[in-house]
């Protein structure tokens, strides 16, 4: 089992990632934290580098349980998706396994939220490839 559910996507980079952000808000995520890798990478170490952006998402009903099950469960929230531009209209986006990342901690009331929130991030990557 992989770490990450991905999908590879024909479109615009920026109608594309909007397209993830509406369906993250359908799943009941909100977006915490955006990083531009391309300008942080080109602000930082002048380098060149693809689109590429990792949202932070966050479910805060699902958060709050975690964080009643196990307090340092922060460490490993919120939820990264990745959009990552691999040619021109060709757009990859990947989010987090959380059931991966879960088998760190061994918590079994852990394990059934992660089953819940790999359930709606997986809609998300299979609602982008099905949408047109």
């Amino acid at each position: 089992m992989n770490y990450y559910y991905n999908t590879i996507v024909n479109g615009s980079f920026k109608d594309i990632e909007d397209k993830v952000v509406e369906l993250l808000k359908k799943e009941g995520f909100g977006v915490l934290t955006q990083i531009d890798m391309q300008q942080t990478l080109k602000e930082k170490l002048n380098v060149d580098f693809k689109k590429y952006k990792i949202l932070g998402a966050c479910n805060p009903p699902f958060a709050y349980k975690a964080l009643q099950a196990e307090d340092k469960i922060g460490t490993m929230l919120p939820c990264n998706i990745i959009i990552q531009e691999l040619s021109p209209n060709n757009i990859e986006v990947s989010a987090i396994n959380p059931l991966i990342s879960m088998e760190a901690v061994s918590n079994e009331t852990l394990k059934i939220i992660a089953q819940e929130v790999t359930a709606k991030l997986e809609n998300v990557i299979n609602s982008i490839t099905h949408e047109k």
